[in-house]
């Protein structure tokens, strides 16, 4: 597995960008770093909704031009899992805000 993923290539002529979220399959668990004051606003949680909605469409592209697995079929698994997972999570959050 490599270590990090690549930029993508239209962030360097952005003044503007910024790293949201970075994460990691580690330790048998997740481990992420979180720019939580991307968004200094009431709006806040909002847009991390919409950035978590965007993330799985961006999953359901790639799995499409990788794999032809069907768009629809990825979108209503992931939102199975995620509001399961919401629910009753298969793992506990830990570790600390830094």
């Amino acid at each position: 597995m490599s270590a990090e993923l690549l930029i993508p290539p239209g962030i360097a002529s952005d003044k503007h960008a910024c790293e949201l979220v970075r994460a990691w399959a580690a330790h048998g668990g997740l481990q992420c770093s979180l720019n939580v004051d991307a968004w200094k606003d009431d709006q806040a949680q909002i847009r991390w909704g919409i950035l978590l909605s965007d993330i799985a469409r961006h999953v359901a592209d790639a799995l499409y031009q990788s794999k032809h697995v069907d768009k629809d079929q990825t979108l209503s698994k992931i939102r199975a899992v995620f509001n399961s997972e919401l629910n009753g999570p298969t793992a506990e959050t830990r570790g600390k805000f830094v």
